[in-house]
């Protein structure tokens, strides 16, 4: 391979700090001629390269003749019946090749290079603390390149229409086509309070109930209502003093008062951890349940790394 030819227009050596004119710079170039170029290095020859991608040793050539107009090297020295790359091109080739592995990993169209890739699911703060211990030890232990990041639940139909999230679990019911969703566990519901309030005393009624004040967690989604109307049904004059978004809050408020609440029974659990929190003895609210499903669009399903996650998640609960 001879180069007779002098550079015609070079990319600036220095550094461009403004990002603008780094697109500007890239958008002069054919990013296919460093596939070509990487072709030729790793496999030391203009005939090899072409057959490993499919092209013939002329368009080859002329790559290398476009590369060369660009760098300011000749990049591959012709030597027996292969050619032998420059200091200049073995520069460029540690540069390259790290680009190109980014660019694979990013893509990862068949689930198989194995590289980091961040997974995100969205949960409320609560449910997170709930679920994301068990989820991480699975995934670490079946997908270690992974990377997982939790966020906050906001809109669900837009995070996962819009691809903004990967999964999420919440417990409430989603019905937009576009959408997917598993039940991963149901947790039945419990009367709780402090430690020592008078209700732990004995079993109770309605009528005996209704003298203490509630909290009530504000939930969204019409999924609920027909479990606020049971609610209501089973204690039907029960009297709201307190009201949060924030389970958390409404546990702490509870293990600081004689206020009353409902929450789901693997959360008692949790948070009797840290504040001193009781079930009351009242079966007519045993019956009743909430599920937890993990979300997730339904075109994630072409993603066989997401495809996998999920199964995973669903094998843990």
């Amino acid at each position: 391979m001879e180069y007779n030819d002098q550079p015609e227009s070079r990319i600036n050596s220095g550094r461009e700090s403004d990002t603008p004119q780094i697109f500007r710079t890239l958008r002069n170039i054919d990013l296919n001629l460093l596939t070509i170029f990487e072709a030729v290095y790793v496999h030391k020859g203009i005939v090899n390269a072409a057959k490993i991608l499919n092209l013939t040793p002329s368009a080859i050539s002329q790559s290398i003749q476009k590369l060369r107009s660009i760098f300011p090297d000749p990049l591959f020295i012709r030597k027996g019946q292969g050619v032998t790359p420059t200091a200049y091109a073995t520069h460029l080739h540690e540069y390259i090749s790290q680009g190109l592995e980014s660019i694979l990993g990013a893509l990862d169209l068949t689930g198989s290079y194995d590289k980091q890739r961040t997974i995100t699911i969205g949960t409320s703060p609560t449910v997170g603390a709930l679920v994301m211990p068990a989820i991480f030890e699975t995934v670490r232990e079946k997908f270690p390149q992974l990377l997982l990041r939790n966020i906050p639940v906001t809109d669900v139909g837009l995070q996962l229409s819009q691809f903004q999230t990967d999964l999420i679990i919440d417990s409430t019911i989603h019905n937009a086509r576009a959408l997917s969703h598993h039940v991963l566990y149901s947790d039945r519901l419990l009367l709780v309070a402090r430690e020592g309030h008078p209700a732990l005393r004995a079993p109770q009624s309605q009528e005996s109930l209704s003298q203490y004040d509630y909290t009530l967690l504000m939930m969204d989604g019409s999924s609920h209502s027909e479990l606020r109307k049971r609610i209501h049904e089973i204690l039907p004059e029960r009297q709201i003093s307190f009201s949060s978004y924030s389970l958390v809050t409404i546990a702490a408020l509870i293990g600081s008062s004689d206020l009353i609440g409902l929450m789901p029974s693997r959360f008692l659990t949790l948070f009797a951890n840290c504040w001193p929190l009781r079930a009351i003895d009242f079966p007519a609210i045993k019956e009743e349940s909430v599920e937890f499903s993990l979300h997730y669009n339904k075109l994630s399903m072409r993603d066989p790394i997401l495809q996998s996650v999920i199964t995973a998640i669903r094998q843990v609960f």
